[in-house]
């Protein structure tokens, strides 16, 4: 029998428990374009599990002339919807379905969720963690965080994609830029100047 990548049946690679099929229903692919994929897939990670560093290493490639690895990082964190640490190909499906064929407040929940860093529900400035652990600077809706939970998102994002387009950037852009970038960010999506977005201010601002 012929076991070539043509026939191959999606998947059947260890901590995967889902099929074509099930995939069929999750995804807005064909059954012809998930085959493909998870050719290209399977040929980029054998063992059917990317971890960060390989997932990392990967995206590289594309922004050579940059340091995409913090933005890697978030990156990564997106597609990992399981939130264990190792995207399987279900994940990678399942986000780049969402990227590519899906509605616009699909697309934008997971563009906001790629900007929720810590996944608290919020889009936060950066803020300080003062000696005893409290937050000093830009307010949250959960008040004073211990330090371990605190919310750096927006600064943290724009850092690493400024890192990411390394050299590209003309004219090049002081170390200020990624702050100033996010003071544009709040004025026009924290609608009640409360220091943080929530979904629904993103959502209603972008499309507007």
């Amino acid at each position: 029998a012929d076991s070539g990548d043509a026939d191959v049946e999606l998947p059947t690679i260890r901590h995967q428990p889902e099929g074509l099929e099930q995939l069929l229903v999750r995804t807005k692919f064909t059954k012809t374009e998930l085959q493909s994929l998870y050719r290209g897939f399977k040929n980029e990670c054998p063992s059917g599990l990317v971890d960060e560093e390989t997932f990392t290493l990967i995206y590289s490639r594309f922004f050579p002339q940059g340091d995409a690895s913090s933005y890697a990082h978030f990156l990564f964190d997106a597609f990992d919807a399981d939130r264990n640490g190792a995207l399987c190909f279900q994940d990678f499906a399942v986000g780049l379905s969402v990227l590519l064929r899906g509605t616009e407040q699909q697309k934008l929940k997971w563009t906001f969720d790629l900007y929720d860093v810590n996944k608290d529900g919020y889009v936060t400035k950066e803020v300080t963690v003062g000696d005893t652990g409290g937050l000093v600077g830009w307010g949250h809706p959960d008040g004073d965080l211990p330090a371990p939970c605190v919310p750096q998102d927006m600064l943290e994002i724009m850092k690493s994609i400024y890192a990411m387009m390394g050299r590209c950037t003309e004219p090049t852009l002081g170390a200020s830029a990624p702050a100033q970038h996010v003071e544009l960010f709040f004025q026009k999506m924290d609608r009640n100047r409360d220091g943080v977005v929530t979904f629904e201010e993103f959502l209603a601002t972008c499309q507007e």
